[in-house]
């Protein structure tokens, strides 16, 4: 038998001890926000945790970090205090540990339900940069967008394209996200269309949590990459493709994502996704000798979206995708971010751009499983072309 802990854990749970996602909280209104970690249909306060001196190893002896109101800090410290915070925590949460299983008053401190508590941004984000690295996602906006002659542009398979996003509207999952305003091609001889977006978008992401940043001028070597990679959230980049469409060049994205970008409250660290590791997609050509990898792997993580029209009980599942349709890796990401000199720091955000299968029901946004509001999807009794009852 694998290892068990002594909180119940449904066998349904994403949360056993195997994972151990982290994420900041509080555990009632107007307290402290503190770093925690959930285990079951509990988060376990990492504060109360350290309070009691129960991380005790030669690293996290004498740190503050969890008495932060941030992960930062611990973000900062690297993979060999996470292996000990992880090592740490399990050892605790085991049924066969005594320590916090047989002590009544620090289980009613330290392990808050899941329903009381209110799940905050679990790092503060200096900077964030959205990726494009799914190649069929790729494929089908180029065809969308300029035909399928070139549908991806020569450069693509040489290198991670990305974009410099707004950290400032990255809201934790749950978040109210206001419909944008802005302009959208014109229609004849009158001017640009201008106001609420008329093509409401999501797009199926995933994002790496930087951990150890690199100094200015210096990069990270590919091989490498994975020490500064803290874990990964989920993440919906919301987008208006009437704007997006209208302004994108030749710059790129602007007003069309700014608005607001969703992580999940729980980031699943890369100790926890390595029973999921497999091999990377083969790349062809072979890439420039900075980014080739001495072993290239990528994470087989399921996805879905579920929508849920207004006035409905019931929420609809309109995609199934995979982080493993990936064409580069997290890594080739990171390293390619600094392969400038450009400095990452702890809590910066890598979004992996929008997670497309080869078939149309893994497509991973709206502009894709409707083909740019072509084709009607069906939501029970009713159909979309984006979100919204909007035209």
């Amino acid at each position: 038998m694998g290892l068990q802990s002594f909180v119940e854990v449904h066998p349904d749970s994403h949360f056993p001890i195997q994972n151990l996602p982290y994420g900041v909280f509080r555990p009632e209104p107007g307290s402290e926000p503190r770093p925690g970690v959930a285990i079951g249909d509990y988060v376990l306060d990492l504060s109360a945790i350290a309070s009691a001196g129960l991380f005790d190893g030669p690293i996290l002896r004498r740190s503050d970090c969890f008495h932060q109101t941030n992960l930062n800090k611990l973000l900062g410290m690297g993979r060999p205090a996470w292996t000990e915070a992880r090592a740490t925590i399990q050892k605790i949460l085991s049924s066969t540990e005594p320590t916090l299983r047989d002590n009544a008053s620090l289980r009613q401190k330290a392990l808050v339900p899941m329903d009381k508590a209110e799940m905050l941004l679990p790092m503060a984000i200096g900077d964030y940069t959205d990726f494009f690295t799914s190649m069929h996602h790729t494929k089908n906006c180029g065809i969308i967008f300029r035909g399928p002659d070139t549908p991806i542009p020569p450069n693509w398979f040489h290198l991670p394209i990305a974009y410099h996003g707004r950290a400032s509207s990255v809201v934790v999952s749950g978040t109210d996200i206001v419909r944008p305003r802005g302009q959208g091609h014109p229609t004849d001889n009158s001017p640009p269309y201008f106001g609420p977006s008329l093509k409401l978008d999501f797009e199926l992401e995933m994002a790496v949590i930087v951990g150890p940043g690199n100094e200015l001028g210096k990069s990270i070597d590919v091989n490498e990459a994975a020490d500064h990679i803290f874990g990964l959230v989920l993440m919906n980049d919301w987008s208006a493709r009437d704007i997006q469409a209208w302004e994108y060049i030749p710059l790129g994205p602007f007003l069309g994502k700014s608005f607001g970008t969703t992580i999940s409250p729980w980031i699943v660290t890369l100790d926890a996704l390595e029973p999921f590791a497999c091999d990377a997609p083969k790349q062809n050509p072979r890439p420039l000798p900075y980014l080739a990898e001495k072993v290239s792997k990528i994470y087989d993580i399921s996805l879905e979206v579920r929508i849920k029209p207004a006035g409905e009980e019931q929420a609809h599942v309109v995609t199934r995708s995979n982080l493993k349709h990936l064409y580069w890796t997290l890594t080739q990401q990171l390293a390619h971010h600094t392969i400038n000199g450009c400095n990452l720091r702890p809590g910066d955000l890598l979004g992996t751009g929008t997670i497309s299968g080869p078939e149309p029901e893994s497509y991973g946004c709206l502009l894709e499983l409707t083909w740019n509001g072509q084709n009607l999807l069906s939501l029970g009794g009713t159909t979309r072309k984006f979100l919204g009852r909007w035209r």
